[in-house]
């Protein structure tokens, strides 16, 4: 392709169409945590049986995630909290929390940041590193499931995923939590086409996951689906 703007009179534009094209599909692949572009990511198990799997991301946090601690335990679902390495390190009791009422805690990077993307593999890995020594500081494991701030993937954290041999998890439902701030509205989005084997990704971080909570548990459970950890559901080591 180099070689043809070398001819004298060849059109510029398929070149540039061509390269468009490529960028928006690895801009795609790389917003699509389920397109598994640049790195398998596990986001659904491959099941008939119905049962399905809570996670909360970016957590923990004081204001709401003891409140879905109670009420995990009140209707007994387990759940997976992938969580961010600074917030563990400024109320590690919390994650302890989490870890005793026999909840999966996974590495969701230890900044968050909205640059995370940008960096180095090397930047990414000791990222990643901060994270699990926060949690493995709090709990005393080291998590071997990573979810990708933001479900973005690109080149850089694919070799640092495989470098520090984690297994990359996703989501088959994306509540919108972050987003949608109606109870009623958001209910109806993660309840409207549930199937076998899916994950669902709330957040720690909000108010109302808190609200919706209890009525998603209680209708997913009289539609005949049962709970199990993110680890049981797809078969995958939790911990190193």
């Amino acid at each position: 392709m180099i070689g043809m703007l070398l001819i004298p009179g060849f059109p510029l534009w398929p070149v540039f169409l061509t390269l468009a094209v490529c960028l928006a599909f690895m801009a795609w692949g790389a917003s699509q945590v389920s397109s598994n572009f640049f790195i398998d990511v596990l986001c659904k198990a491959q099941t008939k049986e119905k049962i399905v799997a809570l996670s909360f991301d970016d957590g923990p946090a004081e204001n709401y995630t003891p409140q879905i601690l109670e009420i995990l335990q009140q209707h007994k679902v387990p759940a997976a909290f992938f969580c961010i390495g600074h917030r563990v390190e400024k109320t590690p009791e919390l994650l302890v929390k989490i870890h005793e009422a026999g909840h999966l805690v996974g590495n969701h990077s230890y900044s968050h940041s909205a640059l995370f993307d940008l960096n180095t593999t090397r930047n990414m890995e000791n990222d990643l590193d901060m994270a699990a020594i926060m949690i493995e500081e709090a709990v005393g494991l080291k998590p071997r499931l990573f979810r990708p701030p933001y479900g973005v993937t690109n080149p850089m954290l694919a070799k640092a995923i495989k470098r520090k041999q984690y297994i990359p998890i996703g989501w088959s439902i994306r509540s919108m939590d972050t987003v949608i701030k109606d109870t009623d509205k958001l209910l109806a989005k993660v309840t409207k086409d549930v199937q076998p084997g899916d994950i669902f990704l709330f957040h720690d971080t909000c108010a109302v996951t808190v609200k919706v909570l209890p009525a998603l548990i209680k209708q997913l459970k009289e539609k005949g689906f049962a709970f199990k950890r993110i680890d049981e559901l797809l078969n995958v080591p939790a911990y190193a």
